[in-house]
């Protein structure tokens, strides 16, 4: 089983490592890392890289594909390689899954069109503008389609997929090795449960602010 982890400049590090980790102990899996051309791919911030292991042109029937997403994934909307080739492995894939604002890929290449899907809570409404069923929830099934909601929704993601592919015991399996057991200090992490003035300001805020890793304003 193949599973290709797509990368571009600007994307967001843990979109494509959350379901790497949660995917790759998968029974028979080969994880590959694909992008344009193989060779280092800097993360949003510049300050990260991932090595792709391959080619677009190399990896051509993937069982599954994680498309993750970026703070401005806009360069990654129009016609060009990677839609071309989403669309083209598309045809043939078991799976294919995005996190965050990585289904905004997905929608622009026009394989969401008229299903539901999720994404960053402030991509919600772009999502829509493809004609997507835009939904908040954290993770989403529309037939083999799998969109994953912000960020850490990727580990959400992985696990499920695995609970579908080899069963509950293995995706428990993955989620106890892991150690994936969130606690975190605040209760902030969506815009329902986040302070209202804090949704509101980063509603306002432009895509520099976000695009410098998601910090504090």
């Amino acid at each position: 089983m193949q599973i290709a982890v797509l990368l571009y400049p600007g994307f967001t590090a843990l979109d494509a490592i959350g379901p790497f980790d949660t995917l790759s102990p998968l029974p028979g899996s080969e994880v590959v890392l694909v992008a344009e051309r193989p060779g280092p791919v800097r993360n949003e911030t510049g300050n990260l890289g991932l090595v792709a292991d391959a080619s677009l042109a190399e990896v051509t029937s993937p069982d599954i594909v994680v498309v993750p997403g970026g703070a401005d994934p806009s360069g990654q909307l129009g016609p060009g390689a990677v839609a071309e080739w989403l669309r083209h492995v598309d045809r043939t894939t078991t799976w294919t899954t995005s996190v965050c604002s990585g289904s905004l890929i997905l929608a622009a290449a026009g394989l969401l069109t008229g299903r539901r899907a999720t994404s960053h809570w402030l991509m919600l409404e772009q999502l829509a503008s493809y004609g997507v069923e835009a939904t908040g929830e954290r993770v989403v099934f529309d037939g083999k389609y799998v969109t994953a909601a912000g960020v850490s929704s990727g580990i959400d993601m992985g696990l499920t997929l695995v609970g579908r592919i080899a069963g509950d015991r293995a995706a428990q399996s993955v989620q106890l090795l892991i150690e994936y057991d969130p606690q975190p200090p605040y209760d902030a992490g969506s815009p329902e449960k986040a302070p209202a003035d804090l949704v509101a300001e980063w509603r306002a805020a432009d895509l520099s602010q976000m695009v410098a890793g998601h910090r504090a304003p």
